[in-house]
């Protein structure tokens, strides 16, 4: 596997809940430049914005930040990335991390341990991040992807359900679930074999595309962060939270 790493984000301008949510005003620069810019913060050797409108790319081109247009009939952001492999020309061995185009507080240094457990990690195609759930209304929220891993902290399975499960007691058991963060880092042979894989139906049923990865017989390695991760965006409200904490700088 070579050295370093690229970070691909997919950035997809349609949006129900937050129109033009790429293009989206924090603190004088949409939120897309917003995320590039963290994400080059890394250890990345390059990053990209990959997207299906031109109007994402001008304004990512507008501040320095390299961007590819992608094909607008893409289902999901890791046919998106595929294609971006392509068009980049990366080698199977290469090491390619998804940063989500609403993530504009991501660590850099979840990016950089993501793309290192992949590394270490031979018998598996992808790696992810998780950190710990506590709250008893976020373990309940089918908004909120939980999981659970092997001994090897290799995932099982991934679900909106509230798992694992606690029969005798309310809510998640201290120390044992586990909150998915949607970062990923893949093999890039292996993410443009990955638009060729059927459709599971867990995959279908959970609207969760990490679990055709495991319905097909392939591992994802999992880092489990001392941290949360900054919020994401995915509405107008948290939108506004992000603004107000970039302005106290974060």
């Amino acid at each position: 596997m070579s050295e370093g790493f690229t970070v691909i984000v997919p950035a997809r301008l349609a949006s129900t809940r937050l129109p033009n949510k790429p293009l989206a005003d924090i603190g004088g620069l949409p939120m897309i430049v917003r995320v590039a810019q963290r994400a080059a913060l890394s250890q990345a050797r390059a990053v990209v914005v990959a997207s299906d409108a031109p109007e994402v790319l001008a304004a990512c081109q507008a501040h320095g930040v390299r961007a590819l247009l992608t094909r607008a009939d893409h289902t999901s952001g890791s046919d998106r990335l595929a294609e971006a492999c392509e068009q980049l020309g990366l080698d199977g061995s290469d090491l390619v991390v998804n940063v989500q185009g609403d993530e504009p507080l991501i660590a850099p240094a979840m990016i950089d341990a993501c793309a290192a457990l992949l590394r270490e990690r031979a018998d598996c195609v992808m790696s992810t991040v998780a950190h710990a759930l506590e709250d008893a209304a976020e373990f309940a929220n089918p908004n909120v992807v939980k999981l659970v891993t092997d001994a090897r902290g290799t995932a099982l399975y991934f679900s909106r359900a509230p798992i694992p499960c606690w029969r005798d007691g309310a809510g998640p058991r201290p120390g044992s679930a586990l909150r998915h963060v949607g970062l990923y880092a893949y093999q890039a042979g292996f993410l443009r074999r990955f638009p060729g894989l059927a459709a599971s139906p867990l995959e279908q049923i959970e609207s969760l595309e990490q679990l055709r990865v495991l319905w097909h017989g392939e591992r994802i390695a999992v880092h489990i962060s001392a941290e949360r991760p900054g919020p994401g965006v995915d509405t107008p409200e948290d939108l506004a939270r992000v603004r107000a904490l970039v302005a106290a700088g974060a």
